[in-house]
């Protein structure tokens, strides 16, 4: 089979459909269900070590984060969430803020830093590599808004009408034109090994803007199952951020699961081949 060199994004259009976004209460489940995927979460690999950021989606805080953050303490890398508090939009503070984040761990360890970030905090993450892309070893984000088209964020009125509420009167699309977001707004992706984790069944971020078109050396976009507020504590992604993040520096590979989470993975969303959105050749 002829290797990957381009990634595509998801070919959905619109908006999530309505009963994903009605059915985000299904989060407690997912966050209830988290024992019945020890084995799984016993079987992903160990890490190196290596210091990894964590940066929360739009009105959480690092609290959001605490399953996420133990797990991997767990599995051996030095974790950090990103400290500024609750994530109340794209402002200029908080963006200034995160490289010199980024670049203070890298100085503190000595070692680049793996970026996870959830919802928006997957875009913040996105930006973070752009300024310091020295200091950063790969980027995962969670049902992030990466790739948004000309006409606007496809994202529930519910959850476009906070963002004007919360963080600014004209929307995403506000901050989204700003000069600062200039590299975002034009999809230019860091020379960085970047995975884009998503779900069909997001209901809060379609599945055409949580992918990305990209070189398939570096870029990915994986599907998992869940829902977009359980994707923080979901077991199956839990296996997939650490197996990713447990790849070579200088050394990424794209996805290939094996073991208990091929076979989760193959029964829950088609055989692992088809888990990335399928690319051109």
């Amino acid at each position: 089979m002829p290797r990957r060199s381009h990634v595509s994004r998801h070919r959905h259009e619109g908006p999530p459909q309505a009963l994903h976004s009605l059915m985000e209460a299904r989060a407690f489940a997912e966050f209830a269900a988290l024992p019945l995927t020890l084995p799984l979460l016993m079987d992903a690999p160990q890490g190196d070590g290596h210091p990894v950021l964590l940066v929360p989606g739009f009105m959480a805080s690092d609290a959001a984060l605490f399953v996420l953050k133990r797990f991997l303490q767990k599995k051996g890398y030095d974790v950090h969430t990103w400290g500024l508090g609750r994530n109340t939009g794209f402002r200029g503070k908080l963006a200034t803020a995160l490289p010199q984040k980024i670049r203070y761990l890298h100085h503190l360890t000595g070692k680049k830093v793996s970026l996870v970030g959830w919802s928006l905090g997957g875009v913040f993450s996105l930006y973070g590599a752009q300024h310091a892309p020295e200091c950063v070893r790969n980027i995962i984000t969670l049902g992030s808004p990466v790739t948004v088209d000309t006409h606007g964020n496809q994202s529930p009125p519910l959850v476009r009408a906070l963002y004007r509420l919360i963080s600014h009167r004209l929307g995403a699309s506000a901050h989204m034109m700003q000069p600062r977001a200039k590299a975002l707004r034009e999809r230019r992706r860091p020379a960085i090994p970047t995975t884009c984790i998503y779900t069909l069944t997001d209901g809060v971020v379609p599945p055409q803007e949580a992918t990305v078109d990209g070189d398939a050396r570096l870029h990915e976009n994986l599907r998992v199952p869940g829902s977009h507020c359980g994707l923080v504590f979901n077991g199956v992604v839990l296996s997939v951020i650490a197996e990713r993040l447990s790849q070579p520096e200088d050394a990424w590979k794209p996805f290939a699961p094996t073991g208990r989470l091929e076979t989760v993975l193959d029964w829950i969303t088609g055989p692992a081949s088809l888990v990335t959105y399928p690319a051109t050749i």
